[in-house]
């Protein structure tokens, strides 16, 4: 079933593409300098975005990123209706999730695609 799913990951102040499909902002933060029209949304999913706590932790702590990931799976865990409405889009067409983050490999977004894959 985890083959069925068309998701990928981008950074926001990446230029939207055609094969982008359904592109969903994941921050609960508008990233600063884009404006709506060139985000060029289809939603704004500020309930799978960590918790402002969660985020202000993760930032102080800069080291956490496995803590953060456990943190951050449980909190997912309480909206496992928003992960499933997710994974149904996903099974038909493309998601784009989007995340500010400039750290590509250690931020939100990545412990969001993988309780996606793992749903």
């Amino acid at each position: 079933m985890g083959d069925r799913l068309k998701i990928q990951l981008k950074r926001i102040y990446e230029s939207p593409e055609r094969g982008d499909g359904y592109r969903m902002l994941i921050d609960r933060l508008w990233p600063r300098g884009i404006s709506k029209a060139r985000a060029r949304l289809d939603e704004w999913n500020k309930t799978l975005a960590p918790s402002p706590s969660l985020r202000k932790w993760f930032h102080e702590q800069k080291t956490g990123y496995d803590e953060f990931s456990a943190r951050y799976l449980r909190e997912l865990q309480q909206h496992e209706a928003a992960l499933r409405r997710v994974r149904k889009i996903s099974e038909t067409k493309k998601v784009t999730l989007l995340y500010a983050s400039k750290d590509r490999e250690r931020n939100h977004a990545r412990v969001l695609f993988e309780a996606l894959k793992n749903l």
